[in-house]
């Protein structure tokens, strides 16, 4: 085997899928993306990370809600262009022609072109790894949309699209939560 340095360690367990953060500063709606995503648990508690060097962050603070939607490889290209600009400057919906829509509990926008959209409440902010824990409130998903692969990135600007679904629902019965 070969030694790998240690600040690209990340890359081998880099997070994904990568997701849209939408958030509503009381003037506007912002887009931010973010490939630091965690599951905390079977519930619908869910983390991401961002700071203030993101300019929804400010926002995310103050109003303590979120939108996480979830896009496709189809829409790769729009995820990057909008992580690379900020919304202090830029209003990102216009810019990458996405469809804000009203969500049914939080003020934030879901994205009508993404494959799902989780409305979230913030519950906690770890200041010290600049953590943000949420807890999703309502949540939908477009069925009729045929592109369903979600993409992952690597950190060194490559992505992993997803692949092939295999199924173990049975194998796993007994250590899955009812109703999954």
């Amino acid at each position: 085997m070969r030694q790998l340095t240690l600040s690209k360690v990340f890359t081998l367990i880099e997070s994904g899928p990568v997701v849209l953060v939408t958030t509503h500063d009381e003037q506007k709606d912002n887009i931010m993306t973010i490939s630091w995503t965690m599951v905390m648990d079977f519930t619908p508690v869910f983390a991401i990370i961002t700071g203030e060097w993101n300019h929804s962050f400010t926002a995310l603070q103050k109003n303590k809600e979120c939108v996480i939607a979830i896009p496709t490889v189809d829409m790769l290209d729009k995820v990057v262009g909008i992580g690379t600009c900020s919304g202090k400057d830029t209003d990102k919906f216009a810019k990458f022609e996405l469809t804000p829509v009203q969500g049914k509990v939080v003020r934030s926008p879901l994205i009508k072109e993404c494959l799902a959209n989780i409305e979230c409440k913030v519950i906690d902010i770890i200041k010290k790894y600049n953590i943000v824990v949420l807890e999703a409130v309502a949540a939908c998903i477009d069925t009729e949309r045929k592109e369903k692969r979600t993409v992952h990135a690597v950190g060194d600007g490559t992505f992993i699209v997803d692949g092939r679904k295999i199924d173990r629902r049975a194998m796993m019965a007994s250590k899955l939560p009812p109703g999954v």
